[in-house]
């Protein structure tokens, strides 16, 4: 009986360890979790607020090119060139018409056949972009003349910051699992110099490394805007070319007696020109990112300084079983952090699919390059068997790989926690409602010592 009574108080012993060790586990996991997730989708709203930023920005160059555009075919300057330029064809056909040589009287009798063609093509083409013009030019000057766009990425940029706290917290909420206390888990999304992202500490330092060239009162502020409107014209040229290019195809290929397609692209650079140089010189400029890529001495300290955030998950610690003999001597509440970082990725190897398909046949190959296989040597006529669909590794799709706000590609990964301000985040009280939340002291420990205690 007695050895019985002490078994039992074994397994009991034993019980109480097992059932500690499974809710020590479970409660790490579950934290883990909640860290990597909020992390993650904390820095994916940062990443999409840069994203959101480069896409205005395009849309800011973009409405500049399409305003030049329609002022173009509201002020039809090129049209009475044109006109002249045709008149003098008309005058020249008779002369070649009267050559004696055939290809020139064939050559002045199809003058005379084109020249009214042409000159109706610059009519329609002048009377429809002048009717274009009218509907969509009270539209889009007024985004330039209010600054609408620059107006929406300064609330933007703002904005972002909570957007990226509140999601944090969101999807750390989501892992919850109530303690006894009727307390879950807190997520808090902080930037590695130990400050919480968001709140007022935006207003002296943004959580977005970007710079507004308009309002800024920095002391390299010349130097952003001259960045600014050198990224501005660049793009808004860019757009103008292709509003051009489909606009012009017809007389690039079908209508060139009227020169009119290089006097349409004079007159709309010209407008463009008078945009950027005499109304919107120093204002509607888009958003520089902080520091270009050049500028750049140490790029680690620099991506963990601006472009890197840790996310930490707090918990009240779980009761135990059997208090008296068992208790957690950690003073402080549970935590678990992860560190997330946004950035530019680069061109990397990817699978793609090479489909064949007949040299002669309509329909395009879903990937690879379309090929011609030539006979055999051995037998000049007989027909060679195309090789079998197949899978390649190739370098990645063009996709730009430029560290600027032009660039819509900015993306999130997951990383180690290595940045040196990891032990004054963890012992920092968080910003959070639940102020019964204690934070662990952990001395002079460094990062290094608590990745060898928590390695993640």
């Amino acid at each position: 009986m007695i050895v019985s009574v002490f078994a039992v108080l074994l397994l009991t012993m034993l019980l109480g360890m097992v059932v500690n060790a499974g809710k020590d586990v479970d409660d790490k996991l579950r934290m883990q979790n909640a860290a990597d997730a909020a992390a993650y989708s904390g820095g994916l709203v940062v990443a999409r607020g840069m994203n959101g930023l480069a896409f205005t920005n395009h849309l800011l160059c973009d409405v500049f090119a399409m305003t030049a555009f329609m002022r173009e075919g509201r002020d039809r300057n090129g049209e009475p060139y044109a006109a002249e330029i045709l008149e003098a064809w008309a005058n020249v056909a008779p002369k070649f018409e009267r050559a004696p040589t055939d290809k020139f009287q064939a050559l002045g009798r199809a003058i005379i056949q084109k020249v009214p063609l042409e000159q109706e093509l610059v009519f329609r083409y002048s009377e429809w972009a002048a009717a274009a013009a009218e509907q969509i030019l009270p539209i889009v000057e007024p985004i330039l003349i209010e600054r609408m766009i620059p107006e929406f990425q300064r609330a933007l940029v703002a904005a972002t910051p909570d957007i990226a706290q509140t999601a944090t917290a969101e999807v750390t909420r989501r892992h919850n699992k109530d303690d006894e206390n009727g307390a879950g888990l807190v997520g808090v999304l902080w930037r590695t110099s130990g400050v919480p992202v968001g709140g007022e500490s935006d207003a002296f330092l943004r959580t977005l490394p970007v710079v507004d060239p308009v309002t800024d009162a920095l002391p390299n502020q010349a130097q952003y805007i001259a960045l600014a409107r050198s990224q501005r014209r660049k793009e808004s040229v860019r757009y103008l070319r292709d509003w051009n290019q489909d606009a012009m195809v017809v007389f690039d290929y079908a209508a060139k007696m009227s020169q009119f397609n290089r006097l349409w692209r004079h007159f709309t650079c010209a407008q463009l020109n008078y945009l950027l140089e005499v109304e919107y010189p120093l204002d509607n400029l888009p958003f520089v990112i902080h520091t270009e890529a050049e500028e750049v001495y140490d790029g680690n300290l620099h991506l963990d300084t601006h472009f890197t955030f840790v996310a930490v998950v707090y918990w009240h610690k779980t009761k135990r079983m059997m208090p008296g003999l068992f208790h957690n001597p950690i003073d402080g509440d549970l935590l678990t952090y992860a560190q997330v970082r946004f950035f530019v990725p680069r061109k990397g190897p990817e699978w793609y699919y090479h489909h064949y398909t007949p040299h002669d046949s309509p329909a395009g190959a879903i990937g690879g390059h379309q090929i011609t296989f030539p006979p055999q040597d051995d037998d000049p006529g007989a027909t060679t068997v195309p090789p079998p669909d197949r899978w390649e590794i190739r370098l990645g799709p063009g996709f730009s790989e430029e560290w600027n706000l032009m660039n819509q590609h900015w993306t999130v990964q997951l990383v180690p926690a290595t940045v040196s301000t990891l032990p004054a985040i963890l012992q920092t009280n968080p910003p959070v409602p639940d102020a019964s939340i204690r934070v662990p002291y952990l001395g002079d420990m460094t990062t290094d010592d608590i990745q060898r205690i928590s390695p993640h």
